[in-house]
């Protein structure tokens, strides 16, 4: 048994990065347990669901909200490493008060630099996180052994399993933001996606400001501003 950790919309311009880290025996793992792009969503939705209810699984989940985000003294590396140690916290904590460490962590590297990843990640996990309002109440956690690899949720079951984890709340969290905003489409929430700016386009017109879901920092969402004052300009 040993813990995995990985997360998901570390990319789009809408909505939070979720990171997940779970610890459970890779034999007990579903079969079909892969990085969560290669699973169709309904799988991704019944394999988190049986993970999260798993009395033997210890499952850990945090958040990474716009506005942490477009922070400026952060950048997305840092935040990896914060919202990935925020999780893995959460998962130890879940685990019996007896556990002895070191408890092993494998972690899907958000860095050019594997080994790098891996130290600060360690470094995050044991320091814990003052900025964290909905973390651990700071108990003591079982001592811990860091890996860190590129494509670890491909490679690793249990980082798999991580990785459909993160996926299906940071799904179920874009499901919550379509829900709020009915008269727009919000599309995926990636840059690429032209349903996406266009509903960045749309909601600037309409409001003269970005959503509050959007990460203000992000190339696209500042160039829905930029359109819009131009086109005011023009107007005017």
């Amino acid at each position: 048994m040993y813990l995995g950790v990985d997360e998901a919309g570390k990319g789009p311009a809408l909505g939070p990065m979720v990171a997940a880290a779970v610890v459970a025996d890779p034999a007990s793992l579903p079969a079909d347990v892969d990085d969560s792009k290669r699973i169709a969503p309904g799988r991704r939705e019944e394999m988190a669901a049986a993970l999260r209810s798993d009395p033997d699984v210890a499952v850990g989940v945090a958040r990474v909200e716009p506005d942490e985000i477009d922070r400026p003294d952060t950048d997305m590396n840092s935040l990896t490493v914060r919202g990935q140690a925020r999780a893995v916290r959460r998962a130890l904590g879940a685990l019996p008060a007896e556990t002895d460490g070191p408890v092993r962590v494998v972690a899907d590297a958000g860095d050019t630099s594997e080994e790098r990843f891996a130290r600060r990640l360690r470094e995050f996990v044991e320091e814990g996180d003052d900025t964290d309002e909905d973390g651990d109440d700071g108990g003591p956690l079982p001592a811990i052994d860091v890996t860190a690899a590129h494509g670890a949720d491909e490679d690793d079951p249990v980082v798999g399993a991580a990785s459909v984890v993160a996926k299906v709340v940071r799904d179920a969290a874009m499901a919550d933001l379509d829900a709020a905003y009915p008269d727009y489409d919000l599309g995926s929430g990636y840059p690429s996606d032209p349903a996406t700016r266009a509903f960045l386009a749309a909601y600037v017109g309409d409001h003269g400001t970005l959503p509050d879901c959007a990460r203000a920092s992000w190339r696209t969402c500042e160039d829905a501003l930029t359109a819009a004052e131009q086109s005011a300009l023009d107007e005017f």
